[in-house]
């Protein structure tokens, strides 16, 4: 189904969502639980064919040039395939936040005031690579009583396909619309551009990508969008560092997956540090094989390749890291500043007041102490799973869970109550 009418597939995938998410609306916790596990159940008893669809969108983006980041992102085996069903599960079980009763108060008019969750309507979500943000944003949306139109990349399409057929299973074995989770079923990249101006039917749209992608939708779209950027994440060496837990962290923030958008792009360490411990953080990441791009003062170090001005502020998403020797905690928040994305840092100190000026003094949406910036995830934070990592300050911020995916709205109760 490569060759359509993109406007016209528009418009009749949103009317089926629009309907799909009045149905929605009003849909019991219990069905929405019952179609999340029978999803679950689908994908598990599937994954071989998953595998299979799988293995053709790898040799698509093995000739297509996708970097090895972009493909680690893309490929899926049997513990990764465990990880969407785990997700699902988690989702499922999570209380049902449509109709929670976020505040209420009494007016001495005599009027009874609650603020409700309530579902946003239709999400429209754009993104490449990773096949299991069709699980994971179709999970997300239905928990939080909306419909979502996925469009995948070209280089996942086989895997979201057959992902998405266990969506459906899971809907349809508990009675709901097939059309509350819709995939894009065409490569066509006018769907994306169709998505962006489909005021009428998408509520907000969710971009997961690289830089390009996002900026495209941030630049061209109709609806709101709820987007990060780029995940250009720093973590700092304090000189009151446990050297132990620093050097943990280091690593495991840059090397556990670089694909990812929590994984470290750039190394601040304190000038106390460097001269109490030396170069130990950096000769990790060299030891395990990270190029390690550095200011003058790292770049004395064996092995590793003096910094451009462009290496600062830049998202790598592979195995090279920035590195820099800063004067104190207010030297490290300058940096980040100057060239952070306010997706995550992390600071590694034992110094409460030194930690404290840190989240005090930055804005990202992501701040942590003494912790790896790969936590920086959905799933890790108990939300299931997770439709992105919202670096905006409008409505949603941080990873986007089923909560977040919602809005409220006023009940205002009286007993014949009119304004004088």
């Amino acid at each position: 189904m490569d060759t359509v009418d993109a406007g016209q597939l528009m418009a009749q995938m949103g009317a089926r969502a629009r309907a799909a998410a009045a149905e929605l609306a009003c849909t019991s916790g219990d069905a929405k639980r019952a179609a999340l596990m029978g999803a679950a159940e689908a994908v598990w008893a599937a994954r071989a064919g998953i595998i299979a669809a799988n293995g053709v969108d790898m040799e698509f983006a093995r000739a297509k040039g996708l970097s090895g980041a972009m493909q680690d992102r893309l490929m899926l085996d049997e513990a990764r395939i465990a990880g969407i069903v785990r997700s699902l599960r988690e989702i499922a079980a999570q209380d049902d936040p449509v109709g929670v009763v976020m505040a209420e108060w009494d007016r001495p008019t005599g009027l009874h005031i609650q603020r409700v969750r309530t579902p946003l309507g239709v999400v429209g979500v754009i993104y490449e690579s990773r096949p299991n943000v069709t699980a994971d944003a179709g999970a997300l949306c239905l928990k939080a009583g909306n419909a979502v139109i996925l469009r995948g990349g070209s280089e996942s399409f086989q895997s979201s396909v057959a992902i998405h057929a266990c969506m459906v299973v899971g809907l349809e074995g508990a009675g709901l619309p097939a059309a509350a989770v819709q995939l894009v079923p065409t490569r066509d990249r006018e769907m994306v551009g169709e998505m962006l101006r489909a005021a009428a039917y998408i509520d907000v749209i969710v971009p997961r990508g690289g830089k390009g992608l996002v900026g495209l939708v941030q630049r061209e779209a109709r609806v709101p969008v709820f987007a990060h950027l780029e995940g250009i994440c720093h973590v700092y060496a304090d000189g009151d560092a446990d050297l132990a837990k620093a050097r943990r962290v280091v690593l495991n923030a840059k090397t556990r997956r670089t694909g990812v958008c929590g994984s470290a792009e750039c190394l601040l360490i304190d000038r106390a540090f460097w001269a109490r411990h030396g170069a130990v953080l950096v000769q990790d990441l060299l030891d395990a094989g990270v190029e390690v791009r550095g200011c003058r003062e790292v770049a004395v170090v064996p092995g590793v390749v003096p910094a451009s001005p462009d290496d600062f502020g830049h998202e790598f998403l592979g195995m090279i890291i920035a590195a820099k020797v800063v004067d104190g905690v207010d030297g490290a928040i300058a940096h980040i500043r100057e060239f952070g994305s306010n997706h995550t840092e992390a600071i590694l100190t034992e110094n409460d007041a030194v930690a404290a000026r840190f989240f005090q003094r930055l804005d990202s949406a992501i701040l942590m102490r003494n912790a790896s910036t790969q936590f920086a995830d959905g799933g890790e934070f108990g939300m299931g799973g997770e439709i992105g990592i919202a670096t905006g300050k409008m409505h949603a911020r941080g990873p986007v869970g089923a909560e977040q995916l919602t809005s409220f709205k006023y009940l205002v109760t009286g007993d014949g109550t009119c304004r004088a």
